[in-house]
This record gives structure tokens, sequence and C-alpha cells, in this order.
């Protein structure tokens, strides 16, 4: 396995690999590697012959009140992990790599990136939109792997892929969770004991949800109405959006009659953790 920092040298590897014919999966994450992002890894290595994973914590997409500089960071572990997983590339670049001196290039999906996460993250997904498209063109996949768990990320990465003609296939793969159904998330170590025993709310309320869907209750309101009631038993809990929405468009639907995304965020104490499930 090999680390690479510059884009020159990941693009002289990638045009040798094509010479020879070989399928190449990515799997683009920011580090702190987790038992969701080696699903992704393992589903990779199983379906492509060179597997390259990029570790690169994206500045463009955290607001300046948020925790880029606190966000965890250990290379030494990821790389081991990546190593026993079959990695054969780690692209590891810094910022100035990625955003040289007077870069002024970024990426918006409209209408998609402004709702849901997008709403309380101004900027987030044009800077996830930025740097998955610049990755792409310098690693040329043949699929890229996403996770379920960010489901906004991973629709509006299909569109842009669509929009922009990028010949990659889009793999989102299922979330993976905890034993008590906590969604698994690097953000999760910032938990206190307390605060980690509260965040189940999230993953209890999406299963209340399908319960209550399959009683015939469609009524999204309502849905969400009892979502809230639950999530605020928790004092560490604060709710930053509930949804029920399109899957195609995430506009919120009113009656569920057809396939939807149930989305929320949560702050449990001062951290924000995402989940979502998909009704079919």
């Amino acid at each position: 396995m090999r680390i690479i920092r510059s884009i020159k040298e990941m693009l002289k590897f990638i045009r040798e690999n094509r010479r020879k014919g070989r399928s190449i999966g990515f799997v683009p994450t920011m580090g702190a590697l987790h038992k969701g992002h080696l699903s992704l890894i393992r589903q990779a290595h199983k379906d492509n012959d060179v597997l390259v994973v990029s570790i690169f914590v994206n500045p463009a997409q955290f607001a300046p009140s948020e925790d880029l500089k606190k966000y965890p960071r250990n290379l030494k572990r990821d790389a081991q992990l990546c190593k026993q997983e079959g990695v054969d590339i780690i692209f590891y670049p810094d910022a100035k790599e990625m955003y040289p001196a007077n870069y002024r290039t970024y990426l918006t999906v409209e209408k998609l990136s402004g709702v849901l996460c997008g709403k309380s993250r101004p900027g987030h997904f044009k800077g996830v939109a930025t740097v998955v498209a610049k990755l792409f063109n310098t690693i040329n996949p043949d699929v890229a792997y996403f996770g379920q768990k960010d489901a906004q990320q991973a629709i509006i990465i299909k569109r842009m892929v669509a929009d922009l003609n990028l010949p990659v296939e889009i793999k989102v793969m299922p979330t993976l969770r905890e034993k008590d159904g906590l969604a698994l998330s690097s953000r999760n170590v910032y938990l206190s004991k307390q605060e980690r025993k509260d965040a189940v709310v999230l993953s209890q309320s999406l299963n209340m949800a399908k319960y209550l869907i399959k009683k015939r209750i469609l009524d999204s309101r309502k849905i969400i109405k009892k979502m809230n009631e639950l999530i605020k038993e928790k004092k560490t809990a604060k709710i930053d959006y509930i949804s029920i929405v399109d899957l195609k468009n995430l506009e919120p639907i009113k009656r569920i009659n057809d396939s939807c995304l149930i989305a929320l965020a949560v702050w449990i104490g001062k951290t924000r953790l995402i989940d979502n499930t998909i009704i079919k």
C-alpha cells in the first residue's frame, strides 16, 4: 500500500493502471475510519482491481463555527486499517494541494443543496460537491462508494454525476449501526456516556416512524409530531430538523403514498448527529 499526497503523482498512478485495463474503485473519506467506512472499502475491494481511499478533511464544507480544527485525525491508525483491508492507495492531499492560492471554482447542485442539512449548514454541500468532483477528476474511478447515512450527500452526488456526465457509477451502501441502533459516525467519539445513551433516540424515532406507517398512519405531520415528542424526552437532545421528503427532489411530502426519505438531524449536547431511513 502506498500513500500519495500530490495530485500529479495520483494522476500518474491512475494513467498507468488504466493502460493495463484495471478497474478502479474509490472510497472518499475524511479519515477517522470506522466500521461503516470499512464496509464500503470491503465492497470496493470485492468489485474492483485497484482500490483507492482518499483521506481529506475538506475545509470547504465546514462553516467557521463548525468543528474543522477538532475533527478527529489519525493517519497512522487509518493507514493500518486500510492496509488490512487490501487498499492499494491512500490519497492524502493537504488543503494547499486541493485548494491552491487563488482557487476560485466551486460547484453547487441547486435546490437539493439548500434543504435538510443544507438549510442549517449553508455552503456545506457546495464544499462537498466541489471536493468530490475534484477527487473524481483526479482518481477517475469506475465506481465510487458512499454510505446511506449521508443520504442527502449521496443524492446530491448522484445528481452532480448525471448533470455533468461524469463517467463514474455511484454505489450507496447501507448504514451500519451499533447493536443498540446508533448509526456509526466519526463524530460519535465526541459524546459523553450520557449523551451516547441519549443518541440512540435518533434511530428509535425512525423505527417508530416506520411502525406508524405500517399501521397506516400516513400523514407526515402526525409522524413528525410523534418523533419530536420522543426525541424531546432526552434532556441532552435538541432537534435541528425532522423531515419526510421525496427521494428524488428532497421536497416535503404531506402524505406518504410512495417511496420517501425520513431524515433528521439532532444535537446531542454539542454534537450534531444525522440519521435517516428510506420507506419503500
